[in-house]
């Protein structure tokens, strides 16, 4: 089972290789594993931005290029955040997103409780996510989680509670794109945003 923590994975690849953020995750799934092991599912987990009508529009298209894979989307939420500067005394309002970390952490450890998967890849660098990963070790000896680190994003909590990890690099991502131009059931037709 692989869980995907959208924005860790988006910002990492941002920061390193912006021309790959047009991503299939379930292609990357699959690209992930060895021979002997079998694909039970992909949860990607992400909130909706809001405020911005470019960045909302080309996230509203990749959600719906992702949903012609057979991944499951589970949301948190994307709220405003008033931020002040001490030095300066400027005020703006910041944006944040909320739950994700939670709603890794649950799926992960209920999955593991009803026997969904041997071995769980967790796709994030987010030390948030320590708690889950021991609580799992210490409480299924025969499951293991496995961290693949977004570009930029390594940490070494993460690495040190995981069983093994690597960081997810610029072939991989390669490989797993959507074409240009994605057809939902529908009928409809995705273009890639011009500025990805």
């Amino acid at each position: 089972m692989v869980y995907v923590d959208g924005f860790n994975l988006y910002f990492g690849i941002v920061s390193t290789y912006p021309k790959t953020k047009w991503l299939n995750i379930w292609q990357l799934a699959k690209n992930l594993l060895k021979p002997h092991q079998n694909l039970i599912g992909v949860k990607y987990f992400t909130s909706l931005v809001s405020n911005n009508p470019p960045k909302e529009k080309r996230q509203r298209d990749y959600i719906s290029a992702l949903q012609t894979t057979p991944l499951q989307i589970i949301y948190g939420h994307y709220q405003s955040k008033p931020t002040f500067c001490n030095k300066c005394g400027h005020s703006w309002n910041d944006n944040e997103e909320k739950m994700t970390d939670v709603n890794i952490a649950v799926n992960m450890i209920s999955d593991a409780i009803e026997d969904k998967y041997d071995t769980a890849f967790l796709i994030s660098g987010d030390s948030d996510l320590v708690p889950a990963i021991n609580t799992i070790h210490k409480y299924f000896t025969n499951k293991r989680v496995l961290v693949i680190f977004p570009p930029n994003r390594h940490n070494i909590s993460v690495k040190n509670s995981a069983k093994g990890s690597f960081i997810l690099g610029r072939k991989k991502l390669v490989a797993s794109q959507f074409p240009i131009t994605v057809v939902t059931k529908t009928g409809y037709q995705i273009t890639k945003p011009s500025s990805w």
